[in-house]
């Protein structure tokens, strides 16, 4: 009788194993997963975003073959808050996972939406805990802390075995006077200190930045001085999650006697939610676009999407006269209240200059106190390190030079261990020995349309190869002897202007017959064969004449 083969990735009863499917070297697209007794707990489930490199591909998601492999032991996903890299991939992978999600009302209100839209609602086990609230789940013992962030009800979460507590620490900062929400629950991380902490895995986005975070009370004020000194429309584009700015904003509006309105789909749902959850009554004096457009441009304050210029939230669409119903105008101001996230400068910059371009004022966060972070700058890491005091420091949610400035922080604070992980590492986390257990295959999905593919796939391969050399097909028809009956039949994608297109499909029309014709006539009678000789030739012509090596494709036809 054949006994069934042991799992060499099966966490075991003497540990604790974490695993990071995304979000580790990374900023964005947030997954993680701790293990003991047999037994795996997915924390957060996030996206990130596709830019030049990624053609046709919008939004990408970590690979989860590895647990996808092991449902019976994944016992279920706490979600720490409602950002799109900690939430964003529930709609398109929580199918394949078929577990309970747990989070805050908030948050759980925010990925209802989300499941609706993908015809899931009502089929996924959805529990909520109240903010600093938990439950056991399996071997895991699991508790919220309250932490201020850029949107309502984000938390910290404590993960406690029969071997130790681990503190994951989500997205925080300490703001000592939130707009929105609870502050920081200081006395329990306090407390974690005292207890004592096997391991923090902790946010590293503001690694680099010096000094403290900032706080929203000091934006809203920012935001009033700079209502009362801009007579035209007012436009401020801002993340649609960051619902304590768009209370930032109505409140400095209200003061200057301007009404809102919000432009962008997300941005109104975000707020009914917020509205719902009694964190933005404000929500209930919003105009439709319609009448804000039909209001004196001096009342007027619109809050929209396209902070990270991505083309299809509101702001590039207005500023293309694609969007429905707003239009702007020459003298409009247009207030960027949000930093950049590494890898949209580009199209931020391109969105700024259309701005400019056409006659409207644009301010950043260079020119006015506009935007404070959400993450922790370094004194609030060493502020946390101080109360938390663990044995050893997992740098996520960060590149690697966020990394490596974090682990230098918690060394400097006397944390007596840090390991710096890479998405797909097995890590003990204790007791006693931390280590690197082994690597699991790891890999990143993109939604190329409706289609859910790996980003490594041949035909994200050849999208991003046409997107750079062109392509190339050629037709090629034959007979069973290996004569060529007809002249090559030569199309070109993105490789030259249409007017020369003429003249250089004849001459690859010419090189391919050639090739073909001197092909020894054994081999003309092999697909294989002739097809390689074709594309050979025709890609040999191209990198001669432009310097291209096009994506191929080569029909032969045998009459």
């Amino acid at each position: 009788m054949k006994h069934p083969k042991k799992d060499p990735y099966r966490p075991p009863e003497d540990a604790v194993w974490y695993l990071s499917l995304g979000g580790a070297g990374e900023i964005g697209m947030n997954m993680s997963l701790y293990g003991t007794a047999g037994k795996w707990l997915m924390v957060d489930c996030g996206i990130t975003f596709g830019d030049e490199t990624t053609p046709g591909v919008e939004i990408i998601m970590p690979d989860i073959s590895f647990i996808k492999d092991r449902l019976d032991d994944l016992l279920g996903i706490v979600i720490t808050h409602g950002h799109e890299d900690h939430i964003g991939a529930i709609p398109y992978l929580w199918s394949q996972l078929q577990c309970p999600i747990y989070a805050t009302k908030f948050t759980a209100e925010l990925i209802r939406n989300k499941l609706a839209q993908a015809d899931l609602k009502g089929q996924v086990r959805l529990i909520e805990w109240l903010p600093g609230g938990g439950a056991e789940i399996g071997p895991f013992k699991c508790d919220f802390i309250p932490v201020t962030h850029s949107i309502p009800e984000s938390q910290m979460l404590t993960v406690t075995t029969k071997h130790g507590i681990v503190l994951h620490t989500g997205d925080w900062k300490f703001d000592p006077d939130p707009i929105v929400g609870a502050g920081t629950d200081d006395a329990k991380l306090k407390a974690l200190g005292v207890d004592g902490i096997m391991a923090l895995v902790g946010d590293s986005t503001n690694a680099l930045v010096p000094g403290h975070s900032g706080s929203e009370r000091e934006v809203q004020d920012g935001l009033n001085t700079l209502f009362e000194e801009i007579h035209n429309r007012i436009i401020v584009t801002c993340f649609s999650s960051n619902i304590a700015r768009l209370k930032s904003i109505a409140m400095a509006a209200k003061k200057q006697g301007r009404y809102v309105t919000l432009i962008g789909r997300s941005m109104w749902r975000n707020a009914e939610v917020a509205e719902e959850c009694g964190y933005l009554p404000e929500f209930n004096e919003f105009l439709t676009e319609n009448e804000a457009m039909q209001s004196p441009r001096d009342k007027i304050v619109m809050i929209c999407t396209g902070c990270q210029g991505e083309p299809r939230s509101a702001l590039p669409r207005i500023i293309s006269s694609s969007h429905p119903e707003v239009e702007l105008d020459e003298g409009d101001t247009v207030i960027f209240s949000s930093r950049e996230i590494p890898g949209n400068e580009k199209a931020i910059a391109r969105l700024q200059n259309r701005l400019i371009s056409e006659g409207l004022n644009v301010i950043t966060q260079n020119d006015a106190f506009v935007h404070v972070s959400g993450h922790p700058a370094q004194e609030e890491l060493v502020q946390l390190y101080q109360w938390t005091r663990p044995n050893l420091a997992l740098p996520v949610h960060g590149e690697a030079r966020h990394q490596m400035e974090h682990a230098r922080i918690a060394t400097e604070c006397q944390v007596p261990h840090t390991l710096i992980p890479q998405n797909g590492q097995i890590i003990r986390l204790g007791p006693g020995i931390h280590e690197v257990v082994t690597d699991v295959t790891t890999g990143r999905l993109g939604l190329d349309g409706k289609v859910l593919r790996q980003l490594d796939h041949a035909a994200a391969k050849n999208r991003r190869k046409m997107s750079y050399n062109g392509a190339a097909v050629i037709t090629l028809v034959m007979d069973a002897r290996g004569k060529v009956v007809q002249s090559p039949q030569v199309a070109l994608m993105g490789l030259v202007d249409s007017g020369l297109d003429a003249t250089v499909q004849e001459d690859i029309a010419a090189a391919v017959h050639d090739a073909v014709e001197n092909m020894p006539k054994s081999t003309r009678i092999d697909d294989a064969a002739v097809r390689h000789c074709v594309a050979q030739a025709a890609r040999r012509l191209l990198l001669e004449s432009h310097g291209k090596k096009p994506v191929m494709d080569v029909h032969l036809v045998r009459i």
